[in-house]
C-alpha cells in the first residue's frame, strides 16, 4: 500500500511540477517539439520513397523469349525450371497472338503491318516477376543458360543503375532517420538534465527530511515523461494535418501516378505513435539517468 500511495503521490508531484516549473518545462517541450517535428519529416519523406521505389522494383519484370521451334512440353518443362529458381515468384506465359493481338491495338501502323504478314513473326514469351531486384541480372542470366531460351531481357543497363539508385536511396534515409531520432535523443536528454540540475535543492531537502531514493527519483522521472509526451503533441498534429493536405493538394501522387505517395489514414497513426513513443521513453530515461548520475540521488 505504501508503494501504491508513493507512486500516485509521485505521479500528482510530477503533473504540478510540470507547470510550477513552466519556464524549465517550456525549454524541454520546444526542445522536444522541434527536434520531433524533424524526425516526423523524415519518416515521412523515407518511408514514402521505400515506398516508390518498392513499387517501381516489383514493376520490373524479366521478358523470356523462347525459340520458334520450341514445342508444348518443352515450353512446360520450361516455365517448372523458371519457377525453380530461388530468386523467381510469378512466371506468366504470353504466346505470339497475344503478342500480336496487343501490339495490333496499341498502334494502326502496327495493325496494318502485322495484318499484312501471313506469319506471325512474334515469339511465345514468359514474363518473370522477381522476389529481390537487386538479382535481377543473375536470374536473367541463370534463364539465358536454358536450352530453348533464345533471349532473357530486362533493360539491362537501365535497370541496373536504377536498381543502384533505389538501394542507395533507401539506406541513406534510413541513415538520416536514426540520425535524427539519436540527435533528438541528445538533445532532450541534455534539456531535461539542466532542467533537473536547477531544482537540486529540492532534493536536497527531499533528502534532509527522510526521503527515500525511490520517493525522490520517481516524481522527476514522471515528470520527464509528462515532459516527452506533452513535447510530442504538437509534432503528431503536424503530422496528422500537413501530411493530409499535402496528400489531398497532391492527388495522392508526385509528378506523375507512378510515384504515389502512401495513403494516409494507418500511416499518419503509425508516425504519430513513433513520436509519442520516442519523446515518451527519452523524456523517461533521461530524468531517470539526470537524477540518478548528476544528482547524486
Amino acid at each position: 500500500m505504501k508503494a501504491i500511495r508513493v507512486f500516485v503521490r509521485s505521479f500528482k508531484e510530477a503533473f504540478k511540477s510540470v507547470f510550477r516549473n513552466f519556464s524549465l518545462s517550456a525549454a524541454s517541450v520546444a526542445c522536444t517539439t522541434i527536434t520531433l517535428i524533424l524526425v516526423s519529416i523524415a519518416i515521412l519523406v523515407s518511408y514514402n520513397i521505400k515506398n516508390v521505389t518498392e513499387k517501381l522494383e516489383n514493376e520490373l519484370t524479366i521478358v523470356v523469349y523462347l525459340e520458334r521451334e520450341a514445342t508444348k512440353d518443352q515450353a512446360e518443362n520450361l516455365k517448372k525450371t523458371i519457377e525453380n529458381i530461388p530468386n523467381v515468384e510469378k512466371v506468366t506465359y504470353k504466346s505470339k497472338d497475344e503478342w500480336k493481338f496487343e501490339m495490333q491495338n496499341y498502334s494502326s501502323t502496327l495493325n496494318s503491318t502485322l495484318s499484312y504478314l501471313k506469319e506471325n513473326p512474334l515469339l511465345d514469351s514468359y514474363a518473370v516477376k522477381v522476389k529481390d531486384a537487386k538479382y535481377l541480372r543473375k536470374t536473367a542470366d541463370t534463364i539465358k543458360e536454358q536450352e530453348i531460351v533464345r533471349s532473357a531481357e530486362y533493360g539491362e543497363g537501365t535497370v541496373d543503375k536504377l536498381v543502384s539508385v533505389f538501394d542507395l536511396i533507401k539506406r541513406v534515409t534510413v541513415v538520416i532517420v536514426i540520425a535524427l531520432v539519436l540527435v533528438t535523443a541528445f538533445l532532450i536528454n541534455n534539456t531535461i538534465k539542466i532542467a533537473i540540475f536547477s531544482r537540486r535543492s529540492e532534493i536536497e531537502i527531499m533528502r534532509f527530511v527522510g526521503s527515500s531514493n525511490y520517493a525522490i527519483k520517481l516524481p522527476f522521472v514522471f515528470e520527464g515523461l509528462f515532459l516527452g509526451i506533452i513535447g510530442s503533441i504538437i509534432p503528431i498534429i503536424v503530422t496528422i494535418y500537413g501530411y493530409l493536405i499535402a496528400y489531398s493538394k497532391l492527388n495522392g501522387h508526385i509528378f506523375s501516378r507512378m510515384i504515389e505517395l502512401v495513403k494516409p489514414f494507418s500511416f499518419v497513426l503509425y508516425v504519430s505513435l513513433i513520436l509519442v513513443t520516442i519523446g515518451a521513453v527519452v523524456g523517461f530515461f533521461s530524468s531517470y539517468r539526470a537524477v540518478r548520475k548528476y544528482l547524486k540521488v
